[in-house]
């Protein structure tokens, strides 16, 4: 008898098109709003506008926002060490696309 093992792989597309409010992107991420002004204060974050209720964030920061809400929750971060690690895996995918490039 041969056994088939399934994989379901699930996930969502977000285009770049796609513009949230604070209030959307604290309930996409799970993190309270006021989180995710101190993550725009450290410059974690980079949303379009000038005031919190005018802000809106791209789909690139939806995905940095969820990144930053597994660091603060998974890991204890607090916002500069956020800040520090995502700089630092932004290096990475930066020396790895490199490197990919020079093969």
């Amino acid at each position: 008898m041969t056994q088939t093992q399934i994989t379901w792989i699930e996930g969502t597309i977000v285009e770049d098109e796609v513009h949230m409010s604070i209030v959307e992107i604290s309930q996409a991420t799970r993190a309270p709003e006021e989180l995710i002004m101190s993550w725009v204060s450290e410059g974690v974050l980079s949303p379009a506008g000038s005031s919190p209720e005018d802000w809106r964030f791209s789909g690139d920061s939806l995905k940095r926002a969820k990144t930053a809400a597994h660091l603060t929750h998974d890991l204890e971060l607090n916002t500069p060490g956020v800040a520090l690690a995502l700089d630092l895996l932004d290096e990475i995918t930066r020396l790895r696309n490199q490197l990919l490039c020079q093969n």
